[in-house]
């Protein structure tokens, strides 16, 4: 009789178990036979709950910081507790600043590691990526603006002095550069040498003036510029759109060059609209407060082409939350994997944009409720574009490091090949 049980017990426990693996409950594959786990079940070398793990290389602060203040003769390299604060009245500089605050949120020590997307490490053996704290748009605005300038030397040092250092590091000679984060936010960032650092992650702000083997989306972060107005902190007008009177705004250079030049156009194009308001300025500190004041009194914030593809009005419109409107064929947008811009923003093709009276017509017609969810949404995702010290959860930095990270297996992929291929671009000669 006992014995006629315990078969009985046998087979309803053998039979729960099967149908448990049968369903997927049970997994015993994880403790019999641990090599045949998917990829899936294995931790990844990035995972969304662990900070990016990045060492930093100690320059000299002749590199980044001291050229902030080009007066002290300290040269060793900056600590957190000498982390100066970006200066007040740097004008336009501030925009290509991405550099100074990446560097910032490495060196930061206090409360809220948790909450950053990478923290620094001191031994390289452990780290998942490199950080070059080259301050090369810095560089380029501090060291002869004018190309002709003879100060440009400085700048040309620098970069030589700088891949010196770099390719004496063993860390550098193992991937080629290609783990080692270099931000080049201006366009004329580290244009002596540029070529010789293609293989690295390059935190660049569009790919306007470079061309694909040299910058590009599969290995490249883009970042968003530093705005120069003010964040619109209390705007809780009980009706926004109403209390917004200026249609279109724009304020600032019209005279630019390659796609820019439509900003020429597009004066003409504008021009005799009550609701409109297209005016041609500099960036000085006045100017740069007369632009917050109508961001924020407008609808819609015009964002054509500049020099190149992108500029800082972009996001400057973000923080007034400003709809922008978007006139750039061949613009890239920073955490676009992430950030959906159609929700907030509204494009134009150049075609459509010079098209007299189309586009001034489509924004009269604008249903209101759709602006105020754009506004609202604008509210709720602004604070992504912020850079800051100390850094804070979801801000522009730790977006950037994200970004960063979502690069590392593309980055894997081409370091592991190139160690085993004999014909590095066979696939290029087929």
């Amino acid at each position: 009789m006992y014995k006629k049980a315990s078969l009985s017990l046998i087979f309803v426990i053998l039979l729960l178990i099967s149908y448990s693996i049968f369903i997927g409950t049970v997994d015993f594959r994880s403790y019999f036979f641990p090599l045949l786990q998917s990829p899936t079940d294995t931790p990844s070398l990035c995972a969304p709950s662990s900070p990016l793990r990045v060492y930093m290389y100690d320059l000299p602060r002749r590199f980044n910081v001291g050229m902030l203040n080009r007066r002290s003769p300290v040269e060793t390299p900056v600590t957190a507790l000498a982390w100066p604060p970006w200066p007040k009245n740097s004008g336009l500089k501030r925009q290509h600043s991405v550099e100074f605050w990446m560097m910032g949120s490495l060196l930061y020590e206090g409360d809220g590691a948790e909450e950053r997307e990478a923290v620094r490490v001191s031994d390289p053996e452990i780290a998942d990526a490199f950080f070059v704290p080259f301050f090369s748009s810095l560089s380029f605005n501090s060291h002869g603006h004018n190309m002709t300038d003879p100060d440009t030397e400085i700048d040309r040092q620098l970069q030589i002095d700088l891949l010196k250092l770099l390719r004496q590091s063993k860390y550098w000679q193992r991937s080629g550069g290609r783990d080692h984060v270099i931000p080049m936010t201006h366009p004329n960032a580290f244009r002596f040498l540029r070529e010789q650092v293609n293989a690295s992650i390059q935190i660049v702000v569009d790919f306007g003036r470079y061309p694909r083997i040299m910058s590009n989306l599969s290995k490249d972060v883009v970042a968003p510029y530093v705005h120069v107005v003010d964040s619109f902190k209390i705007d809780d007008t009980p009706d926004p759109f109403e209390s917004r009177t200026t249609l279109l705004f724009f304020r600032g250079r019209t005279y630019r060059k390659d796609e820019g030049i439509v900003r020429v156009k597009l004066a003409k194009i504008l021009s005799g609209y009550d609701d409109v308001h297209y005016e041609r300025s500099i960036a000085t500190d006045e100017n740069i407060k007369l632009s917050s004041k109508g961001m924020r009194s407008s609808k819609f914030c015009l964002n054509p082409a500049g020099d190149t593809p992108s500029s800082c009005r972009l996001f400057d419109a973000i923080v007034s939350h400003c709809v922008p409107v978007i006139i750039s064929d061949q613009i890239e947008l920073p955490f676009e994997n992430e950030i959906d811009y159609s929700q907030f923003s509204i494009f134009f093709s150049f075609k459509e944009a010079l098209e007299p009276g189309y586009m001034v017509n489509q924004l009269r017609k604008f249903p209101k409720e759709r602006w105020i969810e754009m506004w609202k949404r604008l509210k709720d995702i602004s604070h992504h574009y912020e850079f800051q010290y100390p850094p804070k959860k979801e801000d522009a930095v730790n977006m950037l490091w994200r970004q960063v990270k979502h690069k590392l297996p593309g980055v894997k992929l081409a370091v592991h090949r190139s160690r085993r291929l004999k014909v590095p671009d066979w696939w290029r000669r087929r």
